[in-house]
């Protein structure tokens, strides 16, 4: 505490230093608040707070890391709509196909009908072909040349991983389920080797040179074809009653990794927003309990100028008075 001598010293003027020591520390503490009102954050750097600090920034890398996640299973969750828009389209083409082929097993049909109605299984089945090839996703293709597993970034860690698994869903890959070696529709009138095989989808053979119609055939034994009858029609609906069993399990597949992803949507919000919450309580500023801080630092701040001014009074004072 400066004494009354120190009032009249001209050469050190203590009382004037004191005052300049408590201006200058509340400009500093009256610039940080202004500076966390202007940022927002209470801990600007990691000078302020280095433990906070460094805790904020690990916490800010999760939510980061956790936001591109739930961004990547977004992705993922619209490549599985697209694959399910394609399976349901393809579905949709079986059923049609295999009530055609009941239709057309009928024995109230002739070969002229039967005909109809076997070019409209052709083009159902290039339908199906069309469908399978052009629907797919930034470079992702729903009905690939071989069985593709894809893989999802779903999470921070790097094992945090989701795999599909893509089949292929056309004319060959859903008929492609029986043997070549059994291939031989034992029953029919003529052994007819049926076209649904490896090689030639049954849908796919078909014979224009008679009329312009076209006629749904099979190969015989010998390499001649003959056209399909009644029974030969109830064969290939029981191969398409297989091929809709299998899209079915592709489209269940499908289904399990919607929900699956769903839930790891879930759990990654949660996630963000307790993390994000975390990194607040250690970073954000109580605004009205910085706002009433700097306030007192304000008026501080003009007391300790007008002492200082005061301080400075005294020697000029003393120098008033010697020069009387």
């Amino acid at each position: 505490m400066a004494s009354f001598g120190d009032f009249n010293r001209v050469n050190t003027n203590v009382t004037a230093l004191s005052a300049q020591l408590s201006l200058n520390k509340i400009n500093s503490e009256l610039g940080d608040s202004r500076l966390k009102l202007s940022t927002g954050k209470r801990i600007n750097s990691a000078e302020d707070n280095s433990a906070g600090y460094a805790i904020a920034t690990k916490l800010n890398s999760r939510v980061k890391g956790l936001e591109q996640a739930l961004q990547n299973v977004s992705d993922a969750k619209s490549v599985l709509d697209i694959i399910e828009g394609g399976y349901t389209s393809i579905m949709d083409n079986l059923i049609e196909m295999k009530r055609l082929s009941l239709q057309a097993a009928n024995d109230t049909l002739g070969t002229s009908e039967r005909t109809l109605i076997a070019q409209q299984i052709h083009g159902l089945g290039s339908d199906i072909n069309d469908i399978a090839n052009s629907t797919g996703l930034n470079g992702v293709a729903l009905n690939p040349t071989n069985e593709t597993t894809l893989s999802f970034q779903v999470g921070e860690d790097t094992f945090s991983t989701k795999t599909i698994t893509l089949r292929k869903v056309d004319v060959s890959g859903l008929f492609d389920w029986r043997d070549n070696n059994d291939s031989n529709l034992a029953g029919t009138a003529n052994h007819i080797e049926t076209a649904i095989n490896h090689s030639e989808p049954a849908i796919s053979d078909i014979n224009d040179e008679n009329d312009d119609r076209g006629e749904f055939r099979y190969l015989v034994h010998g390499g001649t074809h003959v056209i399909a009858d009644a029974g030969d029609f109830k064969i290939f609906s029981g191969f398409i009653n297989t091929a809709v069993e299998t899209l079915n399990g592709y489209l269940n597949e499908v289904g399990i990794n919607q929900r699956s992803l769903s839930s790891k949507e879930e759990n990654l919000t949660q996630a963000i927003t307790a993390n994000s919450a975390a990194h607040g309580r250690i970073m954000d500023t109580d605004f009205a309990k910085e706002q009433s801080n700097s306030v007192r630092l304000q008026i501080l701040q003009q007391s300790a100028t007008a002492a200082l001014s005061q301080a400075n009074m005294g020697p000029q004072a003393v120098l008033g008075f010697l020069g009387q």
